[in-house]
């Protein structure tokens, strides 16, 4: 059988052992780029989250994370692995779930593991299925397409932290989004790579539409965190300020369908005439990227943390 984890993840974990007990022992952070580290996520999650917990009373040791690949690099898989959580995780490819059920971890801890193509329509229905309901701890949603429409049709869960993806590429100033399509796949959509998601703004402005408060991003730019109002001022009086991070991930690819390498603005480039929906209004309508003028503050064309 495969190994639970690599000799250097457990070097990781007990070193992150030391960076928890350091991240708690800030009177204050200047915002969430102060705590992150990771032993399985991608970005420095591992260590947000952790610090974000420690700072609620009281958290439901369960998570739900969708759109996990074969779990080597998930948000969710430190509280699985170290915090002894339990949860739910969901990928679209068969492949994928098989390895995740193929892997030590699978028996060792409380995790179920599904294959679905996850649509607005019937995640709630996915999610109930699986026996949960109600409050939970953590929600992970990075599905590279709808994110922001399958997160404002989950209603069957009550999450106390929610971490959503966003494209950094949509700017920091308008409220937008791919349209819904239930059988949006990235790499198909657009050539580039780079047509998904909505924009952090937009990610905002559902949350507090669903009770959430943004506490902050990723330093890469790829991931903003939640915490539900009621629950969220203890996590607030510990930071200086709550920012949104740019990107600077050079992942757009050309129309043969390699790496481009484009930096900053030049790599929105391909998607300025691509439809998006502009949420901002009162009626939501369909525009381009070209036709919203200035998507980006000053500080994220310098590629600065910027305050929304």
């Amino acid at each position: 059988m495969r190994p639970v984890i690599s000799g250097q993840q457990k070097n990781l974990l007990l070193c992150s052992d030391i960076l928890v007990r350091q991240n708690n022992s800030l009177k204050k952070i200047n915002d969430l780029s102060d705590v992150e580290f990771s032993v399985f996520s991608q970005w420095g999650e591992d260590g947000i989250l952790s610090w974000i917990i420690d700072k609620l009373e009281v958290v439901p040791e369960s998570f739900i994370e969708f759109g996990v690949e074969n779990y080597t690099e998930a948000n969710t898989r430190y509280l699985l692995s170290k915090r002894n959580w339990s949860g739910l995780v969901i990928d679209g490819s068969l492949r994928n779930i098989s390895e995740i059920k193929a892997a030590n971890y699978f028996w060792r801890y409380d995790l179920q593991a599904k294959q679905e193509f996850i649509t607005a329509e019937n995640i709630d229905q996915i999610i109930l299925d699986s026996g949960f309901n109600g409050e939970i701890g953590v929600l992970s949603i990075d599905i590279d397409g709808n994110d922001y429409w399958v997160w404002k049709a989950i209603s069957c869960v009550d999450p106390i932290i929610v971490i959503i993806e966003y494209n950094a590429l949509l700017g920091d100033q308008k409220c937008i989004s791919t349209p819904y399509d239930p059988a949006f796949v990235r790499g198909k959509k657009h050539f580039s790579h780079v047509y998904f998601g909505g924009s952090v703004r937009a990610m905002c402005d559902l949350a507090a539409e669903k009770g959430y408060t943004f506490i902050g991003t990723n330093s890469n730019g790829v991931n903003a965190f939640f915490v539900r109002s009621d629950c969220a001022q203890p996590v607030l009086d510990k930071m200086d300020a709550v920012v949104a991070y740019p990107s600077k991930l050079r992942e757009a690819r050309n129309s043969r369908g390699a790496l481009s390498f484009s930096r900053g603005i030049d790599r929105v480039s391909p998607i300025q005439d691509c439809a998006f929906i502009d949420l901002s209004k009162s009626k939501s309508k369909t525009v381009s990227l070209r036709s919203l003028g200035d998507i980006y503050s000053k500080n994220w064309l310098a590629g600065k943390k910027s305050e929304l």
